[in-house]
C-alpha cells in the first residue's frame, strides 16, 4: 500500500513539527505550504490524497485557497482548522464542501482520527462489512435449512437485499459472488414454498395465510382512508422491486415520515392483468371475470389489459359499502405526470386518491427489448440506480413534494416485482398459447416439470379457464418459458 500523502497549509506551520513526526511514524506523508498560494502552486504540480488548511492565513484565506482547490479537484477532501467557532465561517466551510472541521488547538490525535475518516472510511467499511457478512451468512444458510413460514420468508428476502445493497459499496467480487450463490438458493426454495402452500392461501385466506392482492385495498388501504378525517393517498408504482424502493426511500423521508413498512404477496400471475386487477377489484380474476365480464380481457384479446381499473376500484368500495370520495390517476407518460403535478391541489378534496405510476414497469420491458437500456443497465447495481436517477428528476416526486405540504397519509405500493431472467426452459403449446416469458396458459402444453409450478386446474387457483383442458405453468427462479420456432419444408 503506497503511503497516503497530506498538503498541509498553515502560517504557522513551523510550530506544528511535532504533529508532522506524529503522522510521519503512523505512515503519512506530509508536505507542508506557509499560504494558500503556495499550497495551491503544489496542488497543481504534485499529487495528494487530503488537504489541512488554516482558516486564517495573511494574504489568501483558507475559504479562498479551498474554492481554488476544490476547481481543480472537486472530489480531495479538504479539512479545515480554525482559531474561530463563528457560525458564519463554520457556514462558509461546510458550505464550500469541506470534509471535516477542526478548532485550534489541534492534537495529533484529532489529526489522526480525521484522516482515518476520511482516507480509510472505505477501506474500514469494507473490512467491516464483509465481516458482518459473513456472520450473517451462516445465519442466512441457517434460515435456509428451517421450515421457513410466508412471514420469515420475507424477513429473509429483507436480509438477502439488505446485503446486496451493503456489498455493492464495497469491491469484493467474492463476497458479492457468495450473496448471489445464496440468492439463486433462496429463489429455489421460495418456489417449492409457494409451490406447497399457494393454493391453500387463496382457499383459507383466513388460515395462516399472507395478505395478497386481493385483499389489499380491503385490509390496508381503505382502514386508513376510514381511521380519520386525513386524505389518503395511494401510490401504485407499477413494478417496484424492493431493492428499488430501497434507494428511492431516502427521498421521500425527506418528505414524509415513514411510519410502517408491511409486506404482501402478489398473486399469480403477476402480470399486470391479473394481479393489479384483483388489488383493484378485490377479488380475484375468475371472479372479475364471473362478475365483470365487460371488464376482463384475456390473454390473447386486442387492446390493454388494465383498462377498467378505476371502475373495479369504484365497484369495490360501493361493494363494502364504503361512502368513500375517490379519485383514481393513471400515469402512463411524461405528459400525463406533470398534468397530474398540476392537479395535485385539486385532490386534497377526496378521501382516498389512488395515483398508478407506470414507468418502471415500461423500465423492465425496455430493459429486455432496447440494447441501449440493456446495457445502461447491465446488472442490478446499475438497474438500481436508473431507478434514482428517474424517480429524482420524475414529475412524481415534484407531486410527492406539493402532497407532503399538506397533512396526509401517503401509502406506496407495488402490483409485482420482477426478476433477471438467464435460463431458457422448452415450452411447446397450440397457437393460442399466450407469449408472456414468465406464464404460460394454454391446451395440450408439453413442458418440463421440474422447471415450473403446474395448475392444471384453474379454479383451484381462481384463474379463468379459457377452455376445458386449460393449464397454467408459472416458471421458476430465473427461468424463461421459450416456444421454439419450428421450420417445416415439404
Amino acid at each position: 500500500m503506497e503511503m497516503q500523502r497530506i498538503l498541509w497549509a498553515d502560517d504557522e506551520i513551523d510550530l506544528l513539527k511535532p504533529h508532522i513526526l506524529f503522522l510521519t511514524e503512523k505512515g503519512y506523508e506530509t508536505v507542508t505550504a506557509h499560504s494558500g498560494n503556495d499550497a495551491i502552486e503544489l496542488f497543481r504540480k504534485e499529487p495528494f490524497d487530503i488537504v489541512f488548511l488554516d482558516e486564517n492565513m495573511p494574504g489568501l484565506s483558507g475559504i479562498e485557497t479551498l474554492l481554488r482547490i476544490k476547481n481543480m479537484n472537486e472530489n480531495i477532501p479538504v479539512v479545515m482548522i480554525t482559531k474561530s467557532e463563528e457560525e458564519t465561517i463554520m457556514e462558509d466551510a461546510i458550505g464550500s464542501k469541506i470534509a471535516d472541521y477542526l478548532i485550534k488547538p489541534v492534537n495529533p490525535k484529532q489529526i489522526l482520527l480525521s484522516l482515518k475518516k476520511n482516507l480509510e472510511t472505505k477501506r474500514l467499511v469494507s473490512e467491516k462489512t464483509n465481516t458482518q457478512y459473513q456472520q450473517e451468512f451462516r445465519q442466512i444458510g441457517m434460515m435456509l435449512g428451517d421450515r421457513l413460514t410466508h412471514q420469515g420468508w420475507v424477513e429473509l428476502y429483507k436480509k438477502l437485499i439488505y446485503w446486496e445493497l451493503q456489498l455493492e459499496n464495497i469491491n469484493d467480487d467474492s463476497m458479492h459472488e457468495i450473496l448471489v450463490q445464496q440468492k439463486e438458493e433462496a429463489n429455489r426454495l421460495f418456489s417449492k414454498f409457494v409451490e406447497s402452500n399457494y393454493i391453500s392461501w387463496l382457499k383459507n385466506p383466513e388460515k395462516d395465510a399472507p395478505l395478497m392482492s386481493q385483499h389489499l385495498l380491503k385490509r390496508r388501504v381503505i382502514p386508513a382512508a376510514e381511521s380519520d378525517d386525513t386524505p389518503v393517498f395511494m401510490l401504485l408504482i407499477d413494478n417496484l422491486r424492493f431493492d428499488q424502493w430501497k434507494i428511492i426511500e431516502p427521498a421521500i423521508s425527506e418528505l414524509f415520515r415513514v411510519v410502517e413498512e408491511d409486506t404482501y404477496y402478489s398473486i399469480l400471475p403477476t402480470a399486470t392483468q391479473y394481479a393489479r386487477n384483483s388489488i383493484f377489484a378485490g377479488i380475484l380474476p375468475s371472479e372479475i371475470e364471473k362478475m365483470h365480464p365487460k371488464w376482463w380481457t384475456y390473454d390473447d384479446d386486442e387492446g390493454g389489459k388494465n383498462n377498467h381499473e378505476e371502475e373495479l376500484l369504484l365497484d369495490q368500495i360501493q361493494r363494502l359499502r364504503k361512502n368513500i370520495k375517490t379519485s383514481y390517476t393513471k400515469i402512463t407518460n411524461l405528459d400525463a405526470g406533470k398534468d397530474m403535478v398540476d392537479n395535485i391541489p385539486n385532490l386534497f378534496n377526496n378521501k382516498l386518491n389512488v395515483i398508478v405510476y407506470n414507468f418502471v414497469d415500461m423500465l423492465s420491458h425496455a430493459r429486455t427489448d432496447m440494447q441501449v437500456i440493456r446495457e445502461l443497465a447491465d446488472d442490478e447495481s446499475a438497474y438500481r440506480s436508473i431507478t434514482k436517477s428517474w424517480f429524482e428528476h420524475s414529475p412524481l416526486l415534484e407531486a410527492l413534494k406539493r402532497i407532503a405540504q399538506k397533512n396526509v397519509k401517503l401509502i406506496i405500493t407495488t402490483d409485482h416485482g420482477t426478476i433477471r431472467v438467464k435460463e431458457p426452459s422448452k415450452i411447446i403449446g397450440d397457437r393460442t398459447t399466450n407469449t408472456n416469458l414468465r406464464y404460460k396458459q394454454g391446451k395440450n402444453l408439453n413442458y418440463e416439470k421440474r422447471d415450473v409450478f403446474e395448475i392444471k386446474n384453474p379454479a383451484e387457483a381462481f384463474l379463468p379457464r379459457v377452455n376445458v383442458s386449460t393449464t397454467y405453468v408459472f416458471a421458476k427462479q430465473d427461468k424463461f418459458l421459450l416456444i421454439p420456432i419450428i421450420t417445416i419444408i415439404t
